[in-house]
């Protein structure tokens, strides 16, 4: 039996490129005519930027297990509550984290770092898209992937992923390079130990493989272009993809495993739309109607 409202959660950890998806995405929703109530993980932390700023002062020995991927930095109660409300009802609250990207929140008087109110989903939604670090979680306490319908990763190589996440934060976000490479490093147990486990739990895989040379991810450089790398997706069940047709609709693409299929970077917005706009047609299709 399919949940009543189907939910959609894109997974990846910070600099991984899943803006990029979700831009994807919302493309296909307006191409599609689906409604969808769009939900960013960063809304769910649980302090605001000068909280932490304020607790590594006054409490330094901390500051590595208050990463953005840790447990405890984040109100993953009210993110597993958002899913099962919205799978049965449609409905939930949501708010914004307020980034340096986000001009129109900021000419409207919201800090950087900081969370707007917390409001109500927009009504007759179709679905709900998450974008975070949390789609895929399961611990002890909390299981957030079982209400996901769709669960797509998104992991580039580990060098690449800090490469792009360098070159955002010190680019879009004000941040020295020291200052970022510094979170990279204080994190890394939280990342191996929540975001990592959340790809083997994934219905789809994007993995973007750089072609150049990204040997030392701290050096200053610029991130590989899509012509400069390949795209590795791996699918969780092959037995209900069409491998003959995609490799005959994506020009360059192979298979290297009987679940994944490879395809030229500059490839991958036209794999992402064969892929998945079957698979969210299917999923509306399968809603129950009251």
């Amino acid at each position: 039996m399919s949940r009543e409202y189907p939910i959609i959660g894109i997974t990846g950890s910070s600099g991984a490129g899943t803006t990029t998806v979700r831009r994807s995405f919302e493309r296909m929703f307006l191409r599609e005519d689906v409604h969808a109530a769009m939900v960013d993980g960063d809304a769910f932390h649980r302090y605001t930027r000068d909280d932490l700023q304020r607790m590594f002062r006054e409490e330094p020995e901390r500051k590595d297990e208050l990463s953005h991927f840790a447990v405890e930095a984040n109100l993953l109660d009210r993110l597993e509550g958002l899913f099962i409300e919205y799978g049965e009802h449609g409905t939930g609250t949501f708010r914004h984290y307020i980034h340096a990207e986000d001009k129109q929140k900021i000419e409207a008087g919201y800090r950087i770092g900081t969370f707007t109110e917390w409001q109500s989903l927009p009504c007759g939604t179709d679905l709900l898209f998450y974008e975070g670090l949390h789609g895929g979680l399961v611990t002890h306490e909390y299981d957030i992937a079982r209400h996901v319908d769709l669960l797509v990763g998104v992991a580039p190589t580990m060098n690449l992923e800090w490469i792009q996440k360098i070159d955002r934060d010190t680019k879009l976000r004000g941040y020295s390079q020291e200052a970022v490479i510094d979170t990279i490093l204080g994190r890394m147990d939280d990342y191996v130990r929540y975001i990592q486990p959340q790809f083997s739990r994934t219905h789809i895989n994007f993995q973007r493989v750089p072609t150049v040379d990204t040997s030392n991810p701290f050096e200053v450089q610029d991130i590989p272009t899509d012509a400069e790398s390949f795209v590795v997706i791996r699918f969780r069940d092959p037995s209900t993809v069409d491998f003959p047709w995609l490799l005959a609709m994506i020009k360059d693409a192979f298979m290297t495993r009987p679940h994944t299929l490879v395809v030229p970077g500059a490839r991958m917005s036209l794999a992402m739309e064969l892929i998945l706009a079957p698979l969210v047609r299917h999923l509306l299709a399968q809603r129950r109607f009251r």
